[in-house]
């Protein structure tokens, strides 16, 4: 190991169960963050501070001020410019640590990308905001052995599990069906303590990175449960379940594209995803262009934003676009057809 790298993490090489070996490990190591909100911004600090080798940090979103009171690595230059999180949070880790490798990816993580995205990770890590890509995570990792930390953040409470194929419960042990969005509750309904968000995301980032030195017996065998107003936590047992669909009679509905869902109403935006099939081949200036007509446009390297009246529409290469302005996902889909049909 070189004499700076022993010196930028000896306090973590002092810890016993780390050690240089484990260093060494954590430093060729490639892990995989899926969201970098709330969640994922702080796990991506974590472990490029810790020497990660590679991080790949992909997220669908760009920055809000309101993201920014629980949100680390972004600050209101990037909300006022709408920046995509995952470019802007690897152009600020890049300041904490030059000796990484950052790779920011603005997708969202679908059945069509998640091999490409994880194929080569060696842990994956949960910063979504929403049931049907953990479960899509959970396939994925299952079939093909690879590690993944789940967490999750409400109010002032959160939950950390951790997922290691062959050796513990998966999610679907855990939740068995994907929850009706109406049973959920949500950032916007209950709101959500910055604070707590970092315990939880703390704790994901500590159950990976016994997993990437060499530790992985040490991850959590059970739910991990915080409540940071209560002050309380505890772990909940969690044993494989003898009848999971998943990591017992392996079925990856998920994966294949079985179940997958074409709107999604995003967290926190008055706003609906769609997957727009007849975007996918279109170069963004000829989108901005189309658009041109209809009302004002900008556009960056990653998007084309159309302002309407009462609506916003994002469309990303790819396709992907995201309409605000409504939680309505047939309202969305009327107004994306009357726009492009202009």
């Amino acid at each position: 190991m070189p004499s700076s790298d022993e010196s930028r993490y000896s306090r973590q090489i002092r810890f016993a169960p780390v050690g240089e070996a484990g260093q060494l490990a954590i430093g060729k190591s490639r892990a995989l963050i899926c969201g970098c909100g709330a969640l994922g911004s702080t796990i991506a600090e974590r472990l490029a501070r810790a020497g990660v080798g590679h991080l790949r940090i992909v997220d669908r979103d760009w920055v809000e001020v309101s993201n920014l009171q629980r949100q680390g690595l972004f600050t209101e230059e990037d909300a006022a410019n709408r920046q995509p999180k995952a470019v802007a949070a690897a152009r600020e880790l890049a300041r904490y640590n030059s000796h990484i490798t950052l790779e920011p990816i603005v997708e969202d993580v679908t059945c069509a990308n998640i091999a490409n995205l994880a194929a080569d990770c060696d842990i994956v890590l949960d910063g979504t905001d929403n049931f049907e890509t953990r479960f899509l995570l959970n396939d994925f990792c299952i079939q093909r052995g690879v590690p993944w930390i789940h967490g999750g953040c409400l109010g002032a409470s959160g939950q950390v599990l951790s997922i290691v194929p062959g050796a513990t419960a998966c999610f679907r042990c855990l939740l068995p069906e994907l929850p009706s969005r109406e049973a959920l509750e949500t950032c916007d309904s209950a709101g959500v303590l910055g604070t707590a968000v970092g315990l939880i995301a703390c704790w994901q980032a500590t159950e990976a990175l016994k997993v990437l030195s060499g530790n992985a017996s040490a991850v959590s065998r059970g739910l991990i449960v915080l409540d940071a107003w209560d002050t309380s936590a505890r772990i909940v047992r969690l044993e494989p379940n003898a009848h999971c669909p998943t990591c017992q009679t392996r079925e990856f509905p998920f994966l294949s594209g079985q179940i997958r869902t074409e709107t999604t109403v995003l967290c926190g935006k008055n706003a609906v995803q769609i997957e727009s099939p007849t975007l996918n081949r279109s170069p963004l200036a000829t989108i901005a262009e189309r658009l041109q007509l209809v009302g004002p446009v900008t556009q960056n390297a990653f998007f084309v934003r159309l302002t309407l009246r009462n609506h916003t529409l994002t469309i990303f290469k790819g396709g992907r676009t995201v309409v605000e302005g409504t939680t309505q996902a047939a309202e969305a889909k009327s107004i994306l057809a009357q726009t492009l049909g202009s």
